[in-house]
């Protein structure tokens, strides 16, 4: 199998447009942290703090996410420095890790959204116990 340099190239456009998507998403749940500690302080209250841990869990998976898709970026770049220099062997593992570090960007971030929509849906059953109570 031989690849050719336009090939890493279209993981570009792809790897750019996810890790916009991974910085929107962090600094989202950190203005809500913060949110929340302000309303913590005022009141100490356990889910709050709680939905703080859920929050910085998944803090933590995006910070993955970020370095997994930088590792894609970066791995497809010297995919393209090994073609241009004629190492096609060696550009295809390169290549290949490339792929295998965004499979696991995007594998974590599934995981990232399925906890966010647990935490949306125990807010939701809140609301429809206290909707079934009248």
């Amino acid at each position: 199998m031989t690849i050719n340099i336009e090939t890493p190239a279209l993981l570009f456009s792809a790897s750019s447009l996810i890790l916009l998507a991974y910085t929107n998403r962090f600094l989202t749940i950190a203005s809500i942290i913060r949110g929340l500690k302000k309303v913590y302080k005022e009141k100490e209250n356990r889910l709050i703090l709680l939905e703080i841990k859920n929050l910085n869990l998944r803090l933590k998976l995006i910070r993955y996410m970020q370095l997994a898709g930088v590792s894609s970026l970066f791995l497809s770049v010297f995919t393209m420095l090994l073609l241009f220099i004629e190492h096609p062997t060696i550009s295809l593992y390169f290549f290949g890790l490339s792929l295998l570090s965004l499979m696991i960007s995007l594998g974590i971030s599934f995981w990232e959204i399925s906890i966010s929509v647990n935490a949306l849906r125990l807010h939701l059953s809140d609301l429809a116990e206290k909707k079934e109570v009248k």
